[in-house]
């Protein structure tokens, strides 16, 4: 290969990496289309990463452009430093959330989460004080509660739905509270609860209570953030294979072309 064509590969392929930038910032525009401003808590992070990646292939194509071998090993020290992060990132990411299953509740077809089921570094977010207020409020003006009656007009309808997470954990009582529902936003509370748990004295009818003082609730928000932190984590095991092959692809031309130079 010779020292022109190592430049053309170099250049294609920091061409490819700014498509690849592009496709990321746009995965975390869609992240923010399709969440509400509760649940943004990896949509910054993704566009940041889209950026930088963006910002270092414009580096490596200038480079490759303009033959600059300085700035060529800038691109490629850069570049090590994006996947060992993305590495460590996703690793501990599938680490963080390999806890917190769910629970199956008899005649029910979702499931209920518990707190105590998730890593306390996990937790850290849904049990500071200062982040659940804001949450809460978020929570609050959000629809997921208040929709619950206009998409299940029967009690029927009502037990047969698939509630998320955070439907099932912040909208209604835990099942083991034994309070019956009489329609999907409204439990009769006049029956002596069946279990001691805290969350059965916090929860009201109320729209703007409802269970968001509940263990429950931030039990449902922290399975929310599991999944979206899995889909992160599985969009970056793709996001690092792809860039792992340009990195090598890249230091193969960066060194085909050095040891050409040098032979002139």
């Amino acid at each position: 290969m010779s020292t022109s064509t190592s430049i053309f590969v170099i250049r294609w392929i920091n061409f490819l990496t700014m498509l690849l930038a592009v496709g990321v910032v746009g995965f975390g525009i869609w992240m923010s289309a399709h969440h509400d401003g509760c649940r943004k808590s990896l949509t910054l992070p993704v566009l940041g990463l889209g950026g930088v990646i963006f910002v270092v292939s414009i580096v490596g194509f200038v480079g490759a452009w303009k033959n600059n071998s300085i700035l060529l090993w800038i691109y490629l020290i850069m570049l090590c430093l994006i996947l060992v992060a993305i590495l460590v990132f996703t690793v501990l990411a599938f680490i963080v959330t390999n806890n917190g299953s769910g629970h199956s509740v008899n005649g029910l077809r979702y499931k209920e989460y518990q707190l105590h089921d998730y890593s306390s570094w996990f937790l850290k977010q849904p049990n500071n004080t200062h982040n659940w207020k804001h949450l809460k409020s978020c929570l609050v003006k959000t629809d997921d509660c208040s929709n619950l009656s206009k998409r299940y007009k029967t009690l029927k309808q009502y037990k047969l739905a698939k509630l998320t997470p955070i439907e099932a954990g912040c909208c209604r009582p835990p099942s083991e509270c034994g309070f019956p529902a009489v329609n999907a936003s409204y439990y009769d509370l006049s029956f002596h609860p069946t279990s001691s748990s805290k969350d059965c004295k916090l929860y009201k009818n109320s729209k703007k209570v409802k269970c968001y003082n509940c263990d429950s609730c931030k039990a449902g928000v922290a399975q929310y953030m599991k999944t979206e932190w899995r889909v992160v984590a599985i969009f970056n095991v793709i996001l690092f294979v792809v860039l792992s092959i340009i990195y090598f692809v890249g230091c193969c031309a960066r060194r085909n072309a050095a040891q050409r130079r040098s032979k002139i």
